[in-house]
């Protein structure tokens, strides 16, 4: 894919694109962190997923050519490549492998923002902190000698808030009831879960 397009450089809080922009192109993260969300018709935002280093985002709008519906932000300095929609749809329908990757990619997305809708129905927001952790840990999740995972992935409250579409207040209410009950720590903004599987448990038997 790299012969296809041409490298951009991002700095921190710089939109790769923003909604209502042009989709002619797909973006490919080489490295750093970019968010993608939306904005509500009040103006807030809510994350619908990080892309690391390899992952494609922006591609939404490949087959339609339709005005972009969300922003992509770097969260930290990044590097992408950018490619051309029509050359990226000439090479998917020339290699199936590739092809299917994407595929498999976009089917993870989709289950991840249908458990999202899910979660915000049913869930309070204990729970729903609770599973975030969780979908992060089985990603992000490295284990550390004195035990526990680290969440390799720096987040404010915010941008948790903003991921399960409560208030920074609340996130912090539940990160602190999960600290008294020894089932997370944080250092610095990094999550470190001390006991993935209690948090894993129903919420009565988890947080009571």
């Amino acid at each position: 894919l790299e012969q296809l397009g041409t490298r951009a450089r991002f700095r921190k809080s710089g939109l790769v694109f923003r909604a209502g922009s042009n989709g002619r192109d797909v973006y490919v993260l080489m490295s750093g962190r970019v968010k993608v969300y939306a904005l509500s018709p009040v103006g807030r935002a809510v994350t619908l997923w990080f892309c690391l280093p390899g992952e494609i985002f922006g591609l939404a709008e490949m087959t339609r050519n339709s005005p972009r519906m969300v922003y992509a932000e770097a969260c930290t300095d990044a590097e992408v490549l950018i490619l051309p929609s029509d050359r990226l749809r000439a090479r998917l329908e020339s290699d199936a492998a590739t092809a299917m990757q994407v595929v498999d990619m976009l089917s993870c997305r989709l289950r991840q923002l249908s458990d999202a809708m899910l979660n915000l129905i049913v869930d309070d927001v204990n729970t729903r902190v609770a599973k975030l952790l969780l979908r992060l840990h089985a990603r992000y999740g490295r284990p550390l000698e004195a035990g526990g995972y680290l969440l390799d992935l720096p987040l404010t409250h915010q941008e948790v808030a903003d991921m399960i579409g409560t208030t920074r207040q609340s996130v912090s209410g539940a990160v602190t009831r999960f600290r008294q009950l020894g089932l997370l720590a944080t250092t610095g903004h990094r999550f470190c879960l001390t006991d993935p599987e209690r948090l894993a448990r129903p919420t009565s038997a988890a947080y009571a």
